[in-house]
């Protein structure tokens, strides 16, 4: 019985050539896989030192009429660090609670969480309240609203609740993240994103960034 030519085995320099490209092919997968680690660390560390209260290199800003002198390392984007006036301010800074970005702009621009809490999220909570933080009432917002796994944080007792809302990690063991909008007597408002664990001492919250307000003439 004759054998078709689609079946017959293929000659040994062909097989072997065939294995070479594999293997070819498989290295420099390798190495395009590498290539982007490397990239990747490098990205996420690039040598600068935490922000600290004691930082002396300083850059003029002025955001919404009032001028910030402003360290730095504070920056939490590079291309933000040059004098002159400009629309608002990202930075990092190290509370002892824990890590805090700080974005700061006009005032007008930004409505408090307290003003959000009495016309927006009190309109959204899903029935009945969750613990977890004390001092704090815990509500969910309704999911079909657009809220979806976002819970209100704040303090019912006072006639300026310290407000926070925040949302459920996407990735399985990181942290849940919160934001906070206030406004300052400076004329500025501060918009605070921090981990949640930051609530678990949330009434030390204020006195603590106001030392970092206050170096850079924002309080």
């Amino acid at each position: 019985m004759s054998v078709s030519p689609q079946s017959a085995p293929a000659p040994a320099h062909i097989s072997a050539m065939v294995q070479n490209l594999a293997l070819i092919a498989l290295g420099v997968m390798l190495a395009a896989v590498g290539a982007a680690y490397l990239v990747d660390q490098a990205s996420r560390s690039d040598g600068r030192r935490l922000p600290a209260l004691t930082d002396s290199a300083v850059i003029a800003q002025t955001v919404g009429g009032r001028e910030l002198t402003i360290p730095e390392n504070w920056f939490r984007f590079g291309e933000q660090m040059q004098s002159g006036f400009v629309s608002q301010v990202d930075l990092s800074v190290e509370l002892a609670l824990g890590p805090v970005e700080v974005t700061l702009l006009p005032r007008s621009r930004a409505k408090t969480s307290s003003e959000l809490l009495d016309t927006v999220y009190v309109h959204q909570f899903k029935p009945g309240q969750i613990n977890g933080v004390p001092g704090l009432v815990g509500q969910r917002l309704d999911d079909k609203d657009g809220y979806v796994g976002e819970t209100v944080w704040y303090d019912a007792l006072a006639p300026r609740p310290f407000v926070a809302k925040c949302i459920a990690a996407v990735e399985p063991g990181a942290p849940d993240k919160c934001v906070r909008t206030v406004h300052l007597a400076s004329g500025l408002a501060a918009i605070y994103s921090f981990e949640a664990g930051v609530l678990l001492r949330w009434r030390d919250f204020d006195a603590d960034m106001a030392l970092w307000l206050d170096r850079i003439g924002a309080q």
